[in-house]
């Protein structure tokens, strides 16, 4: 398995994967995701790819097949009166496919993040994870995540 950026090639693969994220977001949460649609256009996809910013990392198996991907955000140090400037590297998202899991291909991507973060001068990476997505919980607690901070909601 190679972990690389993604390219224009990886497109459909890549949408595939961002298909299945929805749809297990969208059996948790019905009230705010919609099923059968996609987070983001071909066109945005392809600018994300080659934004420095916002790297987009695939896990393509021998035969070059996308089989996970981590999309994630750089941020700079904030300039902030009660906090120490530091950056941070976000995984928007971290998705392997389902018919891959529990071959390691997560937690591969999320060591390549963690040090291409590293690398990057960042102090640490963060993500959100949905309440009721218990597996991938399970396994950002299981390559060594811990919670942060906690977001709450009512619904009005």
């Amino acid at each position: 398995m190679e972990i690389r950026r993604a390219e224009e090639k990886d497109l459909s693969r890549v949408k595939d994967l961002l298909s299945q994220v929805l749809e297990i977001h969208a059996s948790i949460r019905p009230d705010l995701f919609i099923p059968g649609t996609t987070k983001y256009t071909d066109e945005e996809l392809l600018d994300i790819f080659k934004d420095d910013m916002r790297p987009v990392f695939v896990a393509a198996d021998e035969n070059d097949q996308v089989v996970g991907y981590a999309f994630c955000v750089m941020h700079d140090p904030v300039d902030s009166n009660n906090m120490i400037p530091h950056g941070m590297l976000y995984i928007d998202d971290l998705v392997v496919d389902q018919s891959t899991r529990g071959k390691h291909v997560g937690r591969t991507l999320f060591e390549y993040v963690k040090a291409y973060a590293k690398e990057q001068g960042c102090y640490h990476v963060t993500l959100n994870v949905w309440e009721g997505n218990d597996s991938a919980r399970k396994f950002y607690e299981s390559v060594g995540l811990k919670v942060q901070k906690t977001v709450m909601e009512t619904i009005l």
